[in-house]
This record gives structure tokens, C-alpha cells and sequence, in this order.
């Protein structure tokens, strides 16, 4: 599941590839875009703003995309054969004389200029590994609604920008709190380290290429992934249930005895989880 970490990953990657060259081919497999020509433009540069891509072209023209759950961006070298889908999948190329970075199944591709990059991530909250970064603010943003679940206030990228469901579950172990106690309910001090936490998580594995919470060999994650599996602090069988982000319910994941506050009484018992959109 792309998180800011991986989309940062993916955002150095297609900066790597085009950055500073020109494109020799452009081809966008989405119906209001399909007749847009690149070609002959240079790229300025691939930014990543918490879960979405910023690919800048000469001209005052930005190609946002998004991968939530099943899109990637693939870079290729000249002669290597594509490799990341179906041909049917993919939905945009852009290549120079020596990469080419194909996007498989990108629900959000859209060309807009730069200029007005603000219609469309405007409206996110300050970003875990952007420059933009503001503690205090995102954390009035978190605190805004204090009846607010706290799993919900952290997927609401309209407070701080990044947060996707595993880090979702990771931080609020690391906080002692269940995803749905009201985030208002969180005792000060936890509240306070809240924004830095999140933000040393997504650092540290924003270079990694497995994703990790943990210092435990052979444990990468607390919660995430792991019920009905014992806790790996107190060795309580971690739990699952539904949790809502106001579009749609997503796996979530606890310790009940590590974790103080609200839980549904009913939950499923799967070590996978189920696939949702994020």
C-alpha cells in the first residue's frame, strides 16, 4: 500500500530517470489527456506531496498522478522489456534517450499547470517529508475535531499529509492508544509527540526497501498485518476490524492490552488484510 515513504521512493526514482532531459516520448492513456504531446519538453523535476506525484515540465505544466492501492510508476532502460502489468494497464509513458517510466493502473493521471498545482493538492496538510513540514500545525489541525477518532483524524491527509493505514496502526501502538479512542482523549504529552513520531517513522524508511517500526530481527511491523498473532511486547493476540476514514472502512489493527481506549467487540481474525484504497 503506497504510503509517503514509498511515494517519496517512487518520486526519486522518475527524478533519477527524467529529470533535466528531454522527453522523446509521450503517451497518456487517459481519455481527456490522450492527445497531449510532450515530446520535445524538458523535465524539471518529480516531487512528491504526501501521497501524490508532481511530475513538472517545461511550459507551466505539472503530470499529477496518484497510485493509491494498485498504481506504480516502473522505469525502464532503453532495450529492457517492460515488466509491472498488462499492456492494457498502463495509463502513461514518458521517456528520453534513456529511461522510460511507464504508470501502471494510476487511478488519479491528470495534466495540469504548474501554476496551479494548488487545485489540486491544496488542500493537504503540512507533509511529513516535505518541506512545508510544521509540526504545531499539524498538530492544531489533529486537534481540531478532538471527538474525532484518532485513527481517522491520521488518514485525513487535510491535517498532515502521508499517513496511510499501516502507519495508521503502527503509530497508534506506539502511542498506547486504540485507533478509535477520540483523538481529543489522548493525554497531552502523547498528543504532543504525535506529529515528530509519525514523521521519524516515515524517514527512516523512506531509503528502505522493506518498510519497519520495529527494532526486532525478523519483525518488521508492531500491529499491522499480524492478527490473530501474539503481541510482540506482551504477547496478547493482536486484533482487526473495520475502521472508517469518511470514504470507506479499512483493516485496522490493535493490541488490547497495550493499547487503552475504544474497540468494536466484534473482529476478524485475518493475518492478511483485506485490499482497500488509499
Amino acid at each position: 500500500m503506497p504510503e509517503g515513504d514509498t511515494v517519496w521512493q517512487a518520486a526519486r526514482r522518475l527524478h533519477d530517470a527524467l529529470a533535466g532531459k528531454v522527453l522523446t516520448r509521450s503517451d497518456l492513456r487517459v481519455p481527456k489527456f490522450a492527445t497531449a504531446d510532450l515530446t520535445g519538453r524538458a523535465v524539471l523535476d518529480v516531487t512528491p506531496r504526501g501521497k501524490h506525484l508532481l511530475t513538472r515540465i517545461e511550459g507551466n505544466l505539472t503530470l499529477h498522478s496518484h497510485l493509491r492501492m494498485d498504481g506504480s510508476w516502473k522505469v525502464f532502460a532503453q532495450g529492457q522489456r517492460w515488466s509491472g502489468g498488462p499492456s492494457h494497464q498502463i495509463r502513461a509513458i514518458l521517456g528520453n534517450a534513456d529511461r522510460t517510466a511507464v504508470g501502471y493502473r494510476l487511478p488519479v493521471l491528470e495534466l495540469v499547470r504548474t501554476t496551479d498545482e494548488h487545485n489540486v493538492v491544496g488542500h493537504l496538510g503540512p507533509d511529513l517529508l516535505g518541506p512545508d513540514w510544521d509540526p504545531d500545525q499539524a498538530l492544531a489541525n489533529l486537534l481540531a475535531d478532538p471527538d474525532r477518532s484518532l485513527g481517522e483524524a491520521l488518514l485525513d491527509q487535510r491535517n498532515l499529509a502521508g499517513i496511510g493505514n499501516v502507519y495508521k496502526s503502527e503509530l497508534c501502538f506506539l502511542l498506547g492508544a486504540t485507533p478509535w479512542l477520540p483523538i481529543g482523549a489522548l493525554p497531552a504529552d502523547r498528543a504532543a509527540k504525535l506529529p515528530e513520531l509519525a514523521k521519524a517513522l516515515l524517514e527512516a524508511n523512506r531509503d528502505r526497501p522493506v518498510r519497519r517500526t520495529t527494532n526486532r530481527s525478523g519483525q518488521n511491523l508492531f500491529v499491522y498485518g499480524r492478527a490473530p498473532r501474539p503481541c510482540l511486547r506482551c504477547r496478547t493476540s493482536v486484533r482487526v476490524a473495520e475502521q472508517g476514514d469518511g470514504s470507506r472502512e479499512r483493516p485496522t489493527y490493535w493490541c488490547p492490552n497495550c493499547q487503552t481506549g475504544p474497540a468494536p467487540s466484534t473482529t476478524r481474525h485475518r493475518g492478511t488484510p483485506r485490499r482497500t484504497t488509499n
